[in-house]
């Protein structure tokens, strides 16, 4: 088993709260707005709507841009469930190196054929084998940061 990296945050499930915040009725449109749409039908919590499973979700923070290609940039909040099934074709924590990484699972562990791929074409795959690298958690939500800069830059 690899050692894991120094910092690992603590479950979502000791420190959240409840806040709502409004929410329209409509869905938003990429093309012309409807401004009859314009009201509050009801309130969401994003802990809830984010964070299914409090006691095994945890959220980090991306540095690099090894998975652009999948939408995931440098400084973006991965949200991340340790208690769900790592299968082929999701995103994934995994600890690699001492360190974190994002990657995408590629074929099966204990097969031979499970590797880790980031999707900027540039970063080597990397393979499962015993000792080399760890599967942590599965992605279930990243969080762009869109207005005014990227958060956690200084």
């Amino acid at each position: 088993m690899a050692a894991l990296p120094r910092g690992i945050p603590l479950p979502l499930a000791t420190v959240l709260g409840s806040s709502t915040c409004a929410l329209a009725s409509s869905h938003v449109a990429a093309g012309f707005p409807s401004p009859a749409d314009d009201y509050v039908e009801a309130r969401i919590d994003l802990n809830l709507a984010l964070i299914p499973r409090p006691l095994s979700t945890f959220f980090m923070r991306v540095s690099g841009d090894a998975m652009a290609g999948d939408g995931i940039l440098d400084g973006d909040l991965l949200v991340i469930d340790r208690s769900l099934e790592a299968r082929p074709g999701l995103v994934v924590v995994a600890t690699h190196g001492g360190a974190f990484i994002v990657r995408r699972l590629e074929g099966r562990r204990g097969s031979g054929t499970g590797r880790l791929v980031a999707s900027d074409g540039l970063s080597a795959p990397i393979a499962l084998a015993e000792g080399e690298a760890e599967l942590w958690g599965v992605v279930i939500h990243a969080v762009h940061h869109l207005a005014g800069g990227r958060p956690g830059r200084h």
